[in-house]
Order: C-alpha cells, then structure tokens, then sequence
C-alpha cells in the first residue's frame, strides 16, 4: 500500500492520470494501493463534466465505499454516504454535482448499504420527499436510481411511480435515463406510459458497463417494452 503520508493533491494528480488511462480495471488496481479514506477527497473533487474521467470517478467512488463496508470500515462507509447528501442539502450552499451518481453505484455493490439508504435516493425524485429542482442534477439523479434498480429491482420496485413523470419531461436525457431507469421495474401500466417513447428519436448519452454510449431515447425504452 502507498505511504500515507502522501498528500491529497499528489493523490488526485495519481488518481486523475489513472482515470485517463486506457482500461478502467487498470484504474481500479491502482487506487486500490492508496489507504481507502486517502482516495475520498479526490473522488469527490473529480465529480465534475460529464467525461469518461467523471464517470470512473464516480465507479471509483461506487468501488472504493463498498469495499469500505465489506471490511470492518463500514461506519467510515456511512459517513462518505452522510457528505453526499449533506451536499444535496440546500442548506450546503453547493450542488452535489456526482452524488446522486455515485449514491446510486455504492448501493448497487452493498446490499448493506442499499438496505440503509434506498429510500434516500428514491426520495430525491418524491415531490413529496426530498425532490431535487435542478435540472442538470436530475439528470445524475436518473440515472443513479437507474444504476440501482437494475442492480436491486427487488429491493426498489416502488421507484416506478415516482419515475415515470420524467418520461414526459422536454429534456431528452431526462427521457431517456427514466426510461432505462425503469427497464427492470416496469410493469403493464407503465410500459403503457413507456410505449410512446419508443418512436423518440431525442440523441442522448448514458455511461453503461464503463462506457460511455450514444443513443436515443427510442433505444432505451424499447429495453423496457
């Protein structure tokens, strides 16, 4: 493991150049060396842009936290999941660019922690719970359930009526990542609400499998129909 006294900038310049680098397992191994709670702060401070380097953070992120749990870190584990939502808060006076991202990968590796938090994610898109305004960070949001419900339909089945409003919303990502979202959960009435998608031609692009892939949202709701 590397020393720890290595500082945070010196971890994020690292972390950063293996983010960039050709395959992402490659990445994995090599923060893997870094004492877990080093490699926190500078996940967190690559939560920004929508690159290849901002969705490996956030699989990083997803990675690192689980492994946390899995070992005798699973309070250290709780308390990365307690900043993200303090930085959903209103009262944080930022955005929680990544949050949503990266709650939502945590909780598709840990089935702990998805038992403990499920209902926080979900409650980010409940107009009666804890709805997040901002467009652009719905976007996020979208798709961190979407990472979960397809990970643990069991566990967040009841996310579908709270999911299919954002299928008639006028931003094609919002669409087309509810539409995906909703892929393993989809019963008849919503597939029914789904169906009119299927001839929407609205480009998009979604972060699958370490990847980031064009399509429309055609092709995404077409996966639940």
């Amino acid at each position: 493991m590397v020393s720890e006294k290595l500082g945070n900038r010196a971890i994020k310049k690292e972390i950063l150049k293996l983010l960039r680098g050709k395959h992402f397992e490659d990445a994995v191994d090599g923060i893997r060396r870094y004492p877990p709670k080093q490699v926190i702060g500078p996940l967190f401070s690559l939560f920004f842009g929508d690159d290849i380097v901002f969705w490996r953070a956030v699989s990083a992120m997803g990675i690192v936290v689980s492994e946390m749990a899995n070992s005798d870190a699973v309070e250290s584990s709780r308390v990365v999941l307690r900043r993200m939502m303090w930085q959903l808060n209103d009262e944080s006076g930022g955005i929680g660019w990544g949050c949503p991202e990266a709650m939502g990968d945590i909780m598709a590796r840990n089935r702990q922690l998805a038992d403990e938090y499920h209902r926080i994610l979900i409650s980010y898109v409940m107009r009666n719970g804890n709805f997040l305004e901002h467009p652009v960070l719905q976007r996020g949001l979208l798709w961190g359930i979407g990472r979960l419900t397809h990970a643990r339909p069991d566990l967040v089945g009841y996310a579908a009526l709270h999911l299919t409003p954002f299928l008639a919303s006028v931003d094609p990502v919002h669409r087309g990542l509810a539409a995906w979202a909703l892929v393993p959960i989809a019963d008849t009435h919503t597939k029914a609400l789904i169906k009119p998608l299927a001839d929407d031609n609205a480009s998009l692009s979604i972060y699958i499998d370490d990847n980031i892939v064009d399509c429309t949202v055609a092709d995404l709701a077409k996966r639940a129909l």
